[in-house]
């Protein structure tokens, strides 16, 4: 496991260097991360990747350090870009709040509440797994979250115990991960599927 691995906001990252995580082949460079960020009526099916590289690069402001806000955090083993994580106020994933039930089965939350922030995906670039990458980021939402005034802040993870799982299902990152950065579980929607949380 690597020990030298730092985690910066994605505006002060370059858009060369993030796309270099979402690399050039598989789901992350394909999706860009907005499988959460899709409105009504919107489909992967109606725009094409570029759009949603787009997006992205707008949602994060990258390369521009005094931007007020960003939508994720960027990891770094030596100079090397390493890893992504999407960590912002819960509100502002509209297909979270429209679509997905993990977050709210069994549990009365207001959806709007702005202080609540979550992590939605958590990615390791080819060639840095197994390297404590996963876990820095983890780390670093919590710290992001906690800098940019959150109440709180919730994940989403996968139980890797419970089956096979994935790299396309991981990227919600895995239970082990955020619990090695403080969040313990809130509730368990299905077998595999966790709500975990850290109130600050």
């Amino acid at each position: 496991m690597s020990t030298d691995v730092r985690v910066i906001p994605a505006n002060e990252s370059s858009w060369a260097e993030l796309a270099a995580v979402f690399g050039s082949r598989g789901a992350a460079s394909v999706c860009f991360c907005q499988r959460y960020k899709l409105h009504p009526g919107e489909a992967f099916s109606k725009f094409p990747a570029e759009e949603r590289a787009h997006r992205l690069r707008d949602q994060t402001h990258v390369g521009d350090p005094s931007a007020q806000a960003t939508s994720g955090i960027v990891a770094y083993v030596g100079d090397e870009p390493a890893g992504w994580c999407a960590v912002e106020p819960r509100s502002a994933y509209v297909g979270l709040l429209r679509v997905y039930k993990v977050p709210w089965e069994g549990r009365n939350e207001d959806r709007l509440d702005d202080s609540v922030w979550a992590v939605t995906c958590i990615l390791v670039r080819a060639g840095f797994r197994r390297q404590g990458v996963a876990y820095a980021l983890a780390r670093g939402a919590v710290e992001h979250a906690r800098a940019g005034g959150a109440r709180a802040l919730e994940a989403y993870p996968m139980r890797t115990e419970a089956g096979e799982i994935t790299w396309d299902e991981i990227h919600v990152g895995a239970e082990r991960i955020f619990a090695a950065a403080g969040m313990t579980e809130v509730s368990r929607p299905g077998r595999r599927r966790l709500v975990m949380r850290i109130d600050f």
